[in-house]
């Protein structure tokens, strides 16, 4: 009676020890063996390509595409990207671009060449302009004079400023602006009166101009090589 006895606390002690092992197995087996993390059945849930990293700081491996997944369709290149792109050209081609500086002295270099215009100062053009544009402007400077006439310009203000095109072509760097000013443009014959425009009425004009400079020479100076306007 005695030894049944013993005999029945001897299965009971092994079943809790097999219990115990099968539970530490368990434990071991249900566990990545680098990273000590549950692993994941094929069925459950994926994984961004972040979760690769390894904890000992080794390179990030991708998580293998779906061969059923359907190709996600390429984006097309933004306007942004791309002025961003001829931005960054011209920083590395001149060392010395700063957009902010650059569209303060377009600017600045808009205000001279509409007064220069206005004023007949063909000198003055003369350094600001390519020859293609300097052509185009003393072509209706003289034209005017030849009719007798006088173009009186008063630039309001400048409204606002913006680069809206970059590009380093060969050694050049151009750069687009759109400039939008509030004016005040008058044309007088030779007796004064008004031929066209209106003295008492402010117009909203749009000009797009493109600023141009050659990063291989050492002259550091822009000069205007083409002019557009939507009004």
């Amino acid at each position: 009676m005695m030894g049944n006895g013993f005999q029945f606390l001897d299965i009971i002690l092994f079943a809790m020890i097999a219990a115990f092992l099968i539970l530490r197995l368990r434990s071991v087996l249900g566990r990545h063996k680098d990273t000590g993390e549950p692993e994941q059945n094929s069925d459950g849930e994926v994984f961004s390509s972040n979760h690769s990293i390894r904890r000992s700081g080794e390179n990030v491996i991708s998580l293998p595409k779906n061969e059923n997944d359907e190709e996600e369709p390429e984006k097309p290149v933004s306007e942004t990207t791309l002025l961003e792109k001829g931005i960054n050209e011209i920083k590395s081609a001149t060392n010395d671009f700063d957009p902010s500086e650059f569209l303060k002295g377009a600017q600045s270099a808009f205000e001279m060449i509409v007064q220069a215009f206005a004023e007949g100062n063909t000198e003055l053009l003369e350094t600001l302009l390519n020859n293609d544009v300097y052509n185009n402007f003393l072509q209706a400077i003289r034209s005017r004079e030849a009719e007798k006439q006088t173009l009186e310009n008063n630039l309001v203000r400048i409204v606002s400023a913006e680069i809206i095109e970059a590009e380093k072509a060969s050694s050049f760097a151009n750069v687009t602006v759109k400039i939008i000013s509030e004016q005040v443009n008058v044309t007088r014959n030779e007796n004064g009166d008004i031929v066209s425009g209106d003295a008492d009425h402010v117009q909203k004009v749009t000009d797009i101009w493109t600023f141009s400079r050659d990063v291989g020479s050492q002259d550091p100076n822009w000069m205007l090589i083409a002019t557009r306007s939507l009004d």
